[in-house]
């Protein structure tokens, strides 16, 4: 049963992440060269890692993981809208938006007791952190504008 939910929840995660990846790239197409380009593409590849490290524990609690962002895939095609109409600001609170939900999904699954103790180092040691830290950018990049 634990690894059933834990398998749930990853997939759960996974979707974030690719749709973090996702909406990223629309972001970095629209800012292209424009201050906080190499922030956002170092914030991209780290949800690309994040993706294949969760895509691991997957295969390790014996699921399949998940191919697409599911629901959140409309996640990136609004920031793409948001951006093209309001400018990179938009974007980029948009881009924060989706770092808080990711922010509030992590700190579920290590609330969850039937998550098992390896996937939940990884979200505790390198996941939220990282998340916080995307954060923590985001508003930088949003207060030099």
């Amino acid at each position: 049963m634990a690894t059933d939910t834990t398998v749930v929840t990853l997939n759960s995660l996974l979707r974030g992440e690719i749709s973090a990846v996702e909406t990223y790239q629309q972001a970095l197409a629209k800012i292209g060269n424009d201050q906080g380009a190499s922030q956002l593409q170092q914030m991209h590849d780290e949800h690309v890692e994040a993706a294949n490290a969760l895509r691991q524990h997957v295969h390790l609690m014996g699921g399949k993981p998940d191919q697409g962002s599911g629901a959140w895939g409309s996640f990136a095609t609004a920031v793409e809208g948001v951006a093209k109409l309001f400018g990179n600001t938009a974007a980029l609170k948009a881009l924060k938006e989706g770092e808080e939900h990711g922010l509030h999904s992590y700190e579920a699954a290590t609330e969850n007791d039937e998550i098992n103790e390896e996937c939940q180092m990884l979200i505790r040691t390198r996941l939220l952190p990282q998340t916080r830290e995307h954060i923590a950018v985001l508003d930088q990049l949003m207060a030099a504008k």
